[in-house]
């Protein structure tokens, strides 16, 4: 039933076992069998069978068959008038035939000439008359198929007995397909970047159905566009780590399902280009531990537990504990020898802190 648009083969079918389902695939392979050359075609049929069901559902309708059965009543009402046309036809031929036929009993058996020449043409009259009697059965028989009321009654009970009987779940795919052969001539398939389907009924009818090619198996397990747009924001402040955190904590998932991980946000991250927190820390100017070593005159170390003591704002940058840092202002701090850490964060925020707040602070 199935056929080839490429290459005009019939395709065969296959079923695997999809999540607990049999699924079909169309597959064109008789160039590949003879000749060993590749596949033609490889289609996944389950989108297909379902617009074909379609299709015929839409198809068995009241109006539809009315119409139908109009244009039948139509052609019925032609090949009457061709009936009459041929009917005389016959009747001329047998008129002829019997013209010839007294021609030929009238003529003198002496004149052979004659009589041999009279005898062929009535021969070639009754040859005539044979050929259009058989036309006319053969034309007759194919007429006889006349939609009476009885015949209109049943066809219409189809419109509601065809959906019942389709959708029926004790009915087995293979009645399914008996019913398919009976209304459809053959189905052809081409597969493109969409799957275009011609459908041809019985009687001629044709119709094209176009449907969006299935995914791959891993476009199916891809995460959605809405949630990498959410990575994507959520990247501006926070790590790989912290971002599949906040995706756990609100109940999201990958395509494939589960959890969210590190790893998978830094896959999500290459996959489709986006930049890392640590990436856009230093693109609106964050320093590094070593950078920030140098711009302070100081060792690296020292820098990790001014930060530590909050005389320097750090972010954490990635994953693995690195840190970058905001651009030291004109009150950057210093080394100063015999005072600790500590006490030097209490005099910084007490430098910072809003007037009103240090009144609060010196009535207490």
């Amino acid at each position: 039933l199935v056929l080839c648009g490429i290459c005009g083969c019939r395709m065969t079918i296959r079923y695997y076992l999809r999540h607990g389902e049999l699924s079909p695939y169309y597959i064109c392979q008789r160039e590949h069998i003879e000749h060993g050359v590749p596949l033609c075609q490889y289609i996944p049929g389950q989108a297909i069978d379902a617009a074909v069901s379609r299709l015929l559902l839409e198809t068995m309708t009241p109006i539809s068959l009315e119409v139908a059965m109009a244009v039948q009543q139509e052609i019925t009402a032609r090949q009457e008038e061709a009936h009459v046309l041929r009917a005389q036809q016959v009747a001329r031929a047998q008129y002829l035939a019997d013209l010839a036929g007294q021609r030929y009993r009238r003529v003198d058996p002496n004149n052979r000439l004659v009589a041999n020449t009279l005898e062929a043409e009535w021969n070639a009259a009754l040859k005539a008359l044979q050929e259009a009697q058989q036309e006319y059965q053969h034309h007759h028989q194919q007429d006889d198929l006349l939609i009476n009321e009885a015949v209109r009654a049943k066809v219409m009970a189809l419109t509601t007995d065809f959906p019942r009987v389709w959708n029926d779940p004790h009915i087995t795919d293979r009645d399914r397909k008996r019913l398919v052969h009976l209304m459809l001539e053959d189905v052809t398939l081409i597969k493109s970047h969409e799957i275009t389907i011609q459908v041809r009924f019985r009687g001629g009818a044709i119709q094209t159905l176009t449907i969006p090619a299935p995914l791959k198996s891993w476009q199916t397990w891809m995460t959605p566009l809405e949630r990498v747009q959410m990575v994507d924001n959520l990247l501006n402040e926070h790590t790989d780590e912290q971002v599949a955190v906040i995706l756990n904590d609100r109940d999201l998932h990958p395509g494939k399902g589960g959890a969210f991980r590190g790893r998978l946000i830094g896959n999500i991250r290459r996959a489709y280009g986006l930049k890392s927190h640590y990436d856009r820390l230093r693109e609106v100017g964050m320093l590094t531990a070593q950078e920030m070593a140098c711009r302070l005159a100081v060792d690296k170390k020292t820098v990790m537990e001014w930060r530590q003591a909050g005389l320097l704002r750090g972010y954490l940058g990635n994953d693995k504990g690195v840190y970058l840092f905001e651009p030291p202002g004109p009150d950057a701090p210093t080394k100063r020898m015999g005072q600790k850490l500590s006490k030097r964060r209490q005099i910084l925020e007490a430098k910072y802190l809003p007037d009103r707040a240090k009144e609060v602070q010196y009535e207490s």
